[in-house]
């Protein structure tokens, strides 16, 4: 009988050592046990806390994904997906069927495979983040507490994503353009802004960045803020037919653009550009050109305003027609911050990243202009140039200086065919 009792108080030791602590087991043993007792319960008491130990040791696995439950009855990209349409709109800056779209051609390029050991993010919420990224301007930490991703999973679906807009449809929207999509942008210059022989309108614009580590001084511009150059020339419906970005903001605009494949195509007579043609009935032929303001040089492909203070109306004249021109590549600008507001504040990622957002911000600006369905057609009523007169006049385009051209053009703002009713009053 005592056998038994001291076997059923070993027992009922051992079945409470998870909850008492050492030293407690070791007092009660001290006052209670016989020595065979004690020393058989502080060998198990041992072996208990050996085994605690090692399943504290133990590495957990980290979670790669979040429960299903918090993914597809929380995050944001299933809540917007069930918005009417003009809310889905407003909040992506997309129509519905323009998103659907867009993720048909990119799906090849940002969609992953699941594994055994994961579901990865499907495409179709990789491009919803990015494009609400680009659409709001929050922070990559805020897109990590709306949407329950990882910040470093976040960083690189944007930046994969963008990168893939500008790359797999850059071809589409911002084209290499031929000889008679030139002469369409100088038909509509032509109809829209009453300038002739105008391949565009090229300006530069400071995109506001984070200052780069150990960079000096090299993105900090003219405005007292560090940033980079998206350099870019538009057409009359405020399509970007050349973007460069990633210039220092330090850097003028005339030596960004001399620095430009761009430039070197120009002078090299590799771009299609058209020949030279007559801007009056009986006057020579003046070549096509491109306009800008006073940061760029005068050259017989680029124009610029007349200089100084004291100018004689027939210049003030030709500086005002120039401007009214030029206002295409700014309101561009304009439109295209306005819809994509990470434009509105500093960039807070590496120049390459932010350089990658840029460009998508500009394809995604065309994409928008092209197929926005209130958007008149982009071929003007009245074609003043076609491929016919072009050929034409393909041997007549005699060498003809930069400032003569300006001359030329200015003239024609003050003759009976080419001056504007009202231009007197805007000088």
């Amino acid at each position: 009988p005592q056998g038994a009792a001291r076997r059923q108080r070993v027992c009922s030791a051992a079945v409470a050592l998870p909850s008492l602590c050492l030293r407690t087991v070791e007092l009660y043993f001290s006052f209670t046990m016989d020595s065979d007792e004690e020393t058989l319960l502080l060998v198990l008491l041992l072996i208990k806390k050996k085994r605690i130990l090692n399943k504290k040791q133990k590495k957990k696995k980290p979670k790669t994904t979040l429960p299903l439950f918090c993914i597809t009855q929380q995050t944001e990209f299933y809540k917007v997906k069930s918005y009417s349409d003009q809310k889905f709109q407003n909040y992506l800056r997309l129509s519905r069927k323009q998103f659907y779209e867009l993720l048909s051609r990119l799906e090849p390029y940002i969609g992953k495979q699941n594994t055994t050991f994961k579901n990865t993010i499907c495409a179709e919420e990789r491009l919803f983040i990015t494009l609400r990224f680009l659409a709001e301007g929050c922070s990559l930490t805020n897109l990590y507490h709306t949407y329950n991703r990882g910040l470093s999973t976040i960083c690189a679906i944007v930046r994969e994503v963008c990168r893939a807009i500008y790359e797999n449809l850059h071809t589409i929207y911002i084209p290499e353009l031929q000889e008679e999509d030139w002469l369409i942008i100088a038909n509509g210059y032509y109809t829209k802004a009453n300038f002739p022989n105008c391949l565009g309108a090229i300006d530069g614009k400071h995109i506001r960045v984070i200052k780069p580590e150990h960079s000096g001084s090299l993105y900090y511009n003219y405005k007292n803020y560090f940033s980079i150059v998206l350099l870019a020339i538009c057409d009359s419906n405020y399509c970007f037919t050349y973007i460069d970005v990633g210039s220092y903001g330090k850097a003028s605009d005339s030596q960004i653009f001399k620095n430009s494949n761009f430039y070197k195509r120009l002078h090299e007579q590799d771009l299609n550009i058209p020949n030279p043609l007559p801007i009056t009935n009986d006057g020579p032929p003046v070549p096509f050109i491109f306009i800008g303001d006073e940061a760029f040089g005068i050259s017989n492909f680029i124009q610029r305003p007349y200089a100084g203070n004291h100018l004689n109306e027939k210049k003030r004249i030709f500086n005002y027609r120039l401007s009214r021109a030029r206002r295409y590549i700014e309101c561009s600008f304009g439109i295209m911050a306005n819809k994509w507001r990470i434009l509105h504040r500093p960039i807070n990622v590496q120049i390459p990243f932010a350089e990658d957002i840029v460009r998508a911000c500009c394809v995604l600006h065309n994409l928008l202009r092209k197929t926005d369905s209130k958007q008149s057609s982009s071929n003007p009523t009245m074609l003043r140039y076609d491929l016919q007169n072009i050929q034409q006049n393909q041997n007549n385009h005699p060498q003809i200086s930069a400032t003569t051209i300006r001359d030329t053009l200015a003239d024609y703002f003050v003759s009976p065919e080419g001056e504007l009713s009202w231009q007197t009053m805007k000088i």
